[in-house]
């Protein structure tokens, strides 16, 4: 059995987001339920998170995120505004799953609408199947750059999937 205890000091040994941008420049507007779920990521992003730029001091890090010529920006700098690393990936591993995410979510929402509970239900175990692949291949990607963990990567997936809107 592990104590409470020592995960709190694991988890605030390592760094932390305090803060995430998203470019307004690769946003577009969307649905309310899109905006709803961005606003809730960052949110719980903010609350409980695991960051750590590979290489660099586990302090207190801001990511503005964003896309430019069809690649994923991860921009970090201190909280102090020091910038510390930019990393440049590509979309295209993550193209396939944003556009499964995408369809089961507009499922979703239509469900919330006009089906049965357990019809919903169905759905949104589908959807966090989609997003838990997702946040994989996300981690997967951030391998060797950025340590995170799952729920990390998750709420950030959230967001690359709310940067897919304008793309």
């Amino acid at each position: 059995m592990s104590d409470p205890q020592s995960e709190t000091d694991q988890q605030t040994a390592g760094g932390r987001l305090v803060d995430v941008v998203l470019d307004e420049a690769s946003i577009a507007r969307s649905t309310p339920e899109v905006e709803h779920d961005r606003a809730v990521a960052i949110y719980d992003l903010i609350e409980e998170n695991s960051f750590q730029p590979v290489g660099h001091p586990p302090v207190k890090y801001v990511l503005k995120l964003g896309v430019v010529e069809k690649k994923l920006v991860f921009q970090v700098t201190t909280e102090d505004e020091h910038a510390v690393v930019t990393h440049v990936l590509s979309l295209s591993p993550l193209r396939k799953i944003v556009k499964d995410y995408d369809l089961i979510c507009q499922s979703y929402y239509e469900a919330i609408r006009h089906a049965t509970p357990s019809q919903i239900e169905a759905i949104d175990m589908g959807r966090r199947g989609v997003h838990n692949e997702g946040s994989a291949i996300l981690m997967e990607r951030l391998h060797g750059k950025i340590e995170l963990d799952t729920q990390t990567a998750r709420r950030l997936f959230t967001l690359v999937y709310a940067l897919h809107w304008k793309g």
